[in-house]
């Protein structure tokens, strides 16, 4: 096994929530020594507070912050007294990344900003996040981008109410795109020498997500709307079915020879040879046929042995998963973080590298607990 891809680099994050932590997590997975610094005067992390009700309320390392903070050490600091802003300022000598999240001119204040830190370490390099860009002061809460950014007028049943993701969308893809700045960064460091300043906003990262609906508009003029799990530009795509036993699945039928494949597994080849199926684009302008001939298809059917023959005839659909469900997966089972006696958490590294193997992680740390 060779090293550990980041063996030895420290990492600092002045990042709290989902975002910035994700990325702490994301290098103390590579091997990175990362170092949580939390806020002395609001006793740390402010998701230390976001409890269950079926969790205790004494504990400082509840679910969600075990979501993002596997692999730290957590030291507390008030960087508004001196002493604590020269530990802070003598850890940045020996960092290689740091991570923020502050509002505009906030980290001005505490002299913690990009350019007060890399006059201490000219090579450093400083991923920021903001809600909204240096140029506006509004502190970025994952729900309210999943609104502005169009998100939510998109999520939900057609004639039905906007609705919010399930998770923190917007954070998770902020965390994506500081990741992919920073290891930018970390290249140009290695031609240069010099560090530099790495800036993400939620809102950006929001709206650089919304991909194919983007274009739609902007492209071919068409105002996306809410359709469920429907797609616009294909069918029958993200439908979801429910089979003989009550069980449901979703199909993903990329293509023409796909949807012939499933008419015939389905027992009606003759099906994809209607004009009003034929074709993905006829198919989308007859959304509702299409879906009704194959809801009542599928209803004849059970669900295992069904998605068996689609996958042997390599057509794409799957079983809509509980949580509890998705977590018997065996490819799920090789994502998770395990510790003795310590609750179970996923890993952030989603890939893999040939030849390398990363380092098992210590549990989400209690609050400064490595002071």
């Amino acid at each position: 096994m060779k090293d550990s891809v980041f063996r030895d680099m420290l990492v600092l994050e002045l990042a709290s929530v989902l975002a910035g932590p994700s990325v702490g997590q994301f290098f103390a997975e590579l091997g990175a020594k990362v170092i949580k610094i939390e806020n002395a005067i609001t006793h740390g992390d402010v998701t230390r507070s976001w409890k269950l009700p079926s969790e205790s309320p004494d504990t400082d390392t509840p679910a969600y912050f075990c979501a993002a903070n596997w692999g730290k050490s957590s030291m507390a600091l008030d960087l508004r007294q001196a002493q604590d802003l020269q530990q802070l300022y003598a850890l940045t000598k020996e960092a290689a990344i740091v991570i923020a999240s502050y509002k505009p001119g906030d980290a001005e204040k505490l002299k913690v900003d990009f350019a007060t830190l890399q006059a201490i370490n000219p090579a450093l390099i400083y991923g920021h996040i903001t809600g909204y860009g240096e140029q506006d002061s509004r502190a970025g809460y994952d729900a309210v981008v999943q609104a502005e950014s169009g998100f939510m007028y998109l999520n939900g049943e057609p004639g039905g109410p906007p609705v919010k993701m399930p998770v923190a969308l917007m954070d998770v893809l902020t965390a994506h795109q500081l990741k992919e700045g920073l290891l930018v960064a970390m290249l140009q460091r290695e031609r240069t020498g010099q560090g530099q300043l790495v800036q993400v906003s939620i809102l950006d990262s929001g709206i650089a997500a919304l991909a194919n609906q983007a274009t739609n508009y902007l492209v071919a003029g068409h105002e996306p709307q809410r359709m469920g799990s429907e797609h616009p530009n294909i069918v029958p795509y993200g439908s979801v079915y429910t089979t003989k036993d009550r069980k449901q699945l979703v199909l993903a039928i990329g293509d023409d020879r796909q949807f012939k494949k499933l008419c015939s597994a389905l027992g009606k080849p003759e099906l994809a040879e209607l004009t009003a199926f034929k074709t993905n684009h006829s198919r989308v302008r007859n959304r509702q046929e299409v879906n009704h001939a194959l809801s009542d298809l599928i209803s004849h059917q059970d669900r295992a042995p069904l998605l068996q023959l689609l996958h042997d005839l390599h057509v794409p659909a799957g079983a809509v998963n509980s949580i509890p469900e998705v977590f018997r997966l065996p490819q799920a089972q090789e994502m998770l973080l395990r510790q003795q006696d310590t609750p179970g958490g996923v890993r952030q590294v989603a890939f893999r590298i040939a030849g390398q193997e990363l380092p098992a992680l210590s549990p989400p740390p209690a609050y400064d607990k490595h002071s």
